[in-house]
């Protein structure tokens, strides 16, 4: 794979539907027919998106409309050809385009993206289970690994089915970190695993188990070229980590539609992973409690994130991993109606 890659990711409700079919089956079939090296459809538990409805799996009304994530990553050229075609299949939701990589950019921090098949293992044990143990060992800041239940692998369409193992279903497994720790880590893992997909992205460390390293860098509002510019929040728990009783990722989806302070935001629950210091955990046998980890994306104009940032770290005060990264391209759709467009910024380094 080039090291100049692109990531795509699309954020709508499960239910929605195109042409012929779902979105997320549609997705799915334009990947496959690309050929695109990784992508991975993921369900969310809650959210909202342009039109503010309220989705969660706590209320049994819009449990069939569950938000869901999309991503796919390929070669630049390959992604922005799609991109457009993907943003004409969604009726509402939120495209946004990423940069990524295959080596350590030069920044303090950096996130690591890991694709891989459902059912790998190494050593005996789930390859994402000892992923997450060495990098909790390297001392990244956080880590967590999501099921896919449909998607692509190396150009190849990987669908879960109810009579299959589902061995190559991908899943992803994202950490971040300091540049330092990608570095040591980046050779382990791709010796532990050769024919997996790995990505390099840049971000900000703003909060860890409470204490604020630094606000959201303060982007303009475009690039020099007058290109809008996008900004995301990353905010990783875990299920069973309240705030005033409720689970802070449900707190933080609240407050921010209560407020209109953002255009949208999708929480997603792992099945194993860690933040902080904390040592790695998930989804267990027998366990009374869900201590599964949670990640909170929202994204929006650099004004708002920094609006909405005041929220989230109200309600992160004791617990939880807060990230920022720039997001160069990102198309809002609220019923064939279209903010933003496919360009992808130059942001100031």
């Amino acid at each position: 794979m080039s090291d100049e890659l692109l990531k795509l990711t699309a954020y709508f409700g499960e239910r929605l539907r195109g042409e012929h079919g779902f979105v997320a089956d549609e997705l799915l079939d334009l990947f496959g027919r690309a050929a695109v090296s990784n992508s991975v459809v993921l369900r969310g538990i809650g959210g909202f998106g342009p039109s503010h409805q309220l989705r969660t799996d706590r209320s049994l009304s819009t449990s069939e409309d569950l938000p869901v994530a999309v991503l796919a990553v390929d070669t630049a050229e390959r992604i922005a050809s799609l991109a457009p075609r993907v943003v004409a299949g969604i009726a509402r939701g939120i495209v946004t385009l990423e940069r990524a990589g295959t080596a350590v950019p030069g920044s303090d921090s950096a996130k690591l993206t890991v694709y891989v098949g459902r059912q790998t293992r190494v050593a005996g044990r789930p390859a994402y289970r000892e992923v997450c143990a060495q990098l909790h060992r390297i001392g990244f800041a956080g880590a967590a690994a999501f099921l896919g239940v449909d998607g692509t692998d190396h150009g190849t369409r990987r669908r879960a089915r109810f009579f299959s193992t589902n061995t190559a279903v991908p899943m992803l497994i994202t950490a971040s970190g300091t540049a330092d720790q990608v570095a040591t880590a980046l050779p382990w893992l791709r010796q532990l695993l050769p024919e997996a997909t790995i990505t390099v992205e840049r971000v900000q460390l703003c909060k860890r188990d409470g204490r604020l390293l630094a606000r959201p860098a303060a982007l303009p509002p475009a690039d020099p070229d007058g290109v809008p510019l996008w900004q995301k929040l990353t905010i990783h728990t875990s299920e069973d980590t309240l705030h005033d009783g409720v689970p802070i990722h449900r707190a933080i989806v609240a407050a921010l539609r209560g407020r209109h302070v953002v255009g949208g935001a999708t929480a997603l629950r792992g099945i194993w992973g860690f933040h902080g210091d904390h040592e790695p955990h998930g989804d267990r046998l027998f366990q009374l409690g869900r201590e599964v980890p949670v990640t909170t994306v929202v994204v929006d104009t650099p004004a708002r994130i920094a609006a909405s940032f005041d929220l989230i770290d109200a309600l992160t005060g004791a617990h939880g991993l807060v990230t920022s990264e720039v997001v160069p391209a990102q198309v809002s759709i609220d019923g064939g109606m279209k903010k933003g467009d496919l360009t992808v910024g130059h942001p100031p380094r």
